[in-house]
């Protein structure tokens, strides 16, 4: 078998006195989606940044395609093809849409020192690439950005990771800001992105947006994995008993019912 294209071994992250991850290991392969699924304070913004080469690892190994990476910086992941969409898109509200999508690495005209932006070329990218993921609103790629819906701006942070080469596409809480159509949206650009062989980490606590998509899922409690399973493994209610801590809400549902009571029959 080929080495999963993104792994993680037994990676632990601590600062100072306080350990965020714990001996965490995981793993996706392309064409594949990996649900991290977990509560507020579980451990998935640390994670993401240990992937995206904001945090080194105090401990354990990151390893693309086998072989161990040590990411200094989100560019170090970025030039591995490793992406990562957070989640409010990345995205710039007073640019146009094609200098977001271009941002960094902009197409010019003319010879130095004159050279400038090539407006026309950028514009015409950006839609086109807009339009296969469904977007056939934006017409015009000097359409301020600011203007888009939510979807529409994670779709453009999206197609650019795409664009440019990503293999592994972290999306950070997507759909959290999102009503139900845009985040039907966004669920279907990520089945998009699996089509094309692209190894997609979902970080959500939204479970049943997880089971729509998901191939694989890991449940992060407190900086520690607490489960990992693949689709059709667990049902819905047992991952939303876990990542609530069943105790927790056993006792919660105990307490709710002192407090109302017995309901009366009319």
């Amino acid at each position: 078998m080929p080495a999963p294209l993104l792994k993680l071994d037994r990676v632990t992250k601590s600062f100072g006195t306080n350990l965020a991850l714990s001996d965490i290991s995981l793993e996706v392969n392309p064409g594949e989606v990996l649900c991290l699924l977990g509560d507020n304070g579980a451990g998935k913004s640390t994670l993401i940044k240990v992937l995206s080469g904001v945090h080194k690892p105090s401990a354990g190994t990151v390893e693309v395609e086998g072989h161990a990476v040590t990411f200094d910086s989100p560019k170090d992941a970025g030039e591995l093809g490793i992406a990562t969409v957070h989640q409010y898109g990345g995205t710039f509200p007073l640019m146009s849409v094609a200098r977001c999508f271009f941002v960094g690495h902009e197409p010019t005209k003319g010879f130095w020192p004159f050279r400038y932006f090539d407006k026309k070329t950028a514009g015409d990218i950006t839609v086109r690439e807009l339009q296969k993921l469904g977007i056939t609103r934006v017409t015009d790629g000097n359409r301020l950005t600011g203007a888009l819906s939510g979807g529409e701006r994670q779709s453009l942070a999206i197609a650019r990771a795409v664009y440019f080469g990503a293999r592994v596409l972290i999306l950070d809480e997507p759909t959290s800001a999102l009503g139900v159509k845009q985040s039907t949206h966004v669920l279907r650009l990520i089945m998009h992105a699996r089509a094309q062989g692209i190894a997609v980490v979902f970080v959500t606590h939204n479970v049943t947006h997880a089971m729509a998509v998901g191939d694989r899922f890991a449940v992060l409690i407190h900086g520690k994995k607490a489960d990992d399973f693949r689709k059709g493994e667990r049902t819905r209610e047992q991952i939303t008993d876990l990542m609530a801590g069943g105790e927790a809400m056993a006792e919660l549902e105990a307490e709710l019912a002192e407090l109302t009571g017995p309901v009366r029959q009319p």
